[in-house]
Parts: C-alpha cells; sequence; structure tokens
C-alpha cells in the first residue's frame, strides 16, 4: 500500500491471491452479494459504511483458501449475482441469500461540474511533472503536470481542452503553455522515457492528447 496509485483492494488481492494471506476482498461485485445476502436490496436500505462491507467480507473469509474464496465472491458478483437480472436459480449459494430478484436503483446525485488548468513546459524532450503529495488522499505519490491555481489571469489560448470524468464530477481540463520554473517537488522527464512513472489517468490522457505518446 505504500507504492503509488496501490489501495486497500490491490494490495488485499496481491496478499490473498498471491500469498495466501487471510485478508478479504471488497469491490463492487462483492457489495452486491453481501447487500443481498444481508437482504439490503432496495434503494431505501440503510447503508453500510465501507468500513462494515470489509467486516463483514472478513467474517465470511475462508481463511484456509483467502486466494479462491476473494476470486469466488468477485465472481460470483459479476456472473451470477447481477444487479438487474441475477442468475438465482444458477446461484450456488442461493439459499443463503436474503434478497433475491433485481436491485432497486438508488437515485443518483446529480453530477458536478468543474474546470481544471495545467501547464505544460517543455524543454529538451522533456516535459515537466510534478508529484503529488505522499500523504494525498487522491492518488498519492502519482505524478501529473503542474496545476495552475490562478486560472482567470491566463490571456493565451490553451494548448489543448479535453473532457475527463472522476467519480461524481465532470471536468472540462485546459492545457496551456507553462514555463520552465522548476519547483521542489518538480522533476525534468524525458518523454521518451515518460511512462516509467507512475502516472494519473489524466496526465497520460493529455499526453496522448497532445501527440506526445
Amino acid at each position: 500500500m505504500e507504492l503509488p496509485g496501490v489501495g486497500r483492494y490491490t494490495s488485499a488481492a496481491v496478499a490473498s491471491i498471491a500469498f495466501g494471506e487471510p485478508v478479504a476482498v471488497v469491490d463492487g461485485n462483492v457489495k452486491r452479494v453481501i447487500d443481498r445476502i444481508a437482504n439490503r436490496k432496495g434503494a431505501l436500505a440503510a447503508p453500510i459504511a465501507e468500513e462494515q462491507y470489509w467486516d463483514i467480507a472478513s467474517q465470511l473469509l475462508d481463511r484456509q483458501s483467502p486466494g479462491d474464496f476473494n476470486q469466488a465472491m468477485m465472481e460470483l458478483g459479476a456472473l451470477v449475482c447481477l444487479p438487474a437480472q441475477p442468475l438465482c436459480h444458477a446461484c450456488p449459494v442461493a439459499d443463503l441469500c436474503g434478497a433475491r430478484g433485481p436491485t432497486e436503483k438508488a437515485e443518483r446525485p446529480a453530477r458536478r461540474k468543474a474546470q481544471l488548468h495545467y501547464a505544460l513546459a517543455r524543454k529538451n524532450g522533456s516535459i515537466l511533472l510534478r508529484q503529488r503529495n505522499k500523504q494525498s488522499s487522491l492518488m498519492p505519490g502519482m505524478w501529473e503536470l503542474p496545476e495552475i491555481e490562478e486560472a482567470s489571469k491566463l490571456s493565451k489560448l490553451p494548448l489543448l481542452k479535453l473532457r475527463h470524468a472522476i467519480t461524481t464530477t465532470d471536468y472540462t481540463v485546459f492545457v496551456h503553455a507553462g514555463n520552465n520554473r522548476k519547483r521542489q517537488t518538480d522533476k525534468w522527464v524525458p518523454l521518451r522515457s515518460v511512462y516509467r512513472l507512475p502516472l494519473t489517468g489524466l496526465t497520460r490522457k493529455i499526453i496522448r492528447g497532445l501527440g506526445n505518446a
């Protein structure tokens, strides 16, 4: 989990599947299986906190074969315990299920709109990248273009405009020509080796959009 971009799900999957450590894995498919077992398929059912899903999955875990169990739970949710048309007749644990049938869809919150502005500085075949804070809750330690905080002062047209979605927000992203001023968290990276760094998904999209891949 200390590696940039690796979170609880990935580390638990590697630990259990590759090394046989008795740790549970929770993804969207596993959550749906847990919801149905606990008879929580209705949109108005009381929500389960994220940590509770992990606790329940840990209680269900077969500690003798954690890797097989975790893969089975994920496959069960992905192939059998489907949201709209679950294959209850083919479910190997149907007798444990407390809520068969389609899951009622909860009303989704309206997506937010926002803008992001980034600076693209180039020098001798390299671009300037900035490392995110390693204590950040979102993509810690990953590399991206420097963000422009005072975008209202920009006068020139952007080099690139694209759209990017993260969780509940739709972003319009603008990339502007930047200067060569380098901060402590910045690094000049040759384009030929840029993908060796753990880049954010948006940064990869920007580089491809600029034709620098």
